[in-house]
């Protein structure tokens, strides 16, 4: 199991209680960090005494700094480059998929308008990049 914290990134509050719920249904252990815009994302990173997170749950529609703005400065840190980064996000922009992923984003979800679905999703996720996957060294 990936140890460090969820980063979930997400300036909806509706749809943050719904992932942290969802978290917590899927029996998730790490801890959940908050960030509410971009810039605090950014913030939160910054800081080398923050444990790196296991995943980031990434919002594209964010205040400040913009979901791309913040998934182009992890990725270009070299203490945060490797983090593993999920643009979870209600848009089904073909640009902004295409737009994630070139900016380096590791998955890219739609979050499901239903909470059934939205839960199953979350706890696959949460399976995947906690249990399953194998992340690069530290």
């Amino acid at each position: 199991m990936r140890t460090g914290p969820v980063l979930l990134v997400e300036d909806s509050e509706d749809d943050e209680i719904l992932t942290l719920r969802a978290l917590k249904d899927a029996r998730v252990g790490n801890s959940v960090t908050i960030a509410r815009d971009g810039q605090e994302a950014i913030d939160y990173l910054s800081k080398t005494d923050n444990d790196l997170p296991a995943v980031v749950l990434l919002d594209l529609n964010l205040p400040k700094v913009s979901g791309l703005e913040v998934l182009a400065w992890i990725r270009s840190q070299p203490r945060t480059r490797l983090v593993p980064v999920v643009c979870l996000t209600s848009s089904t922009e073909q640009r902004d998929l295409l737009a994630g992923y070139e900016s380096g984003c590791n998955s890219y979800i739609c979050k499901p308008v239903e909470f059934t679905e939205f839960s199953h999703v979350i706890a696959q996720l949460g399976m995947y990049w906690l249990l399953v996957n194998e992340a690069p060294p530290s």
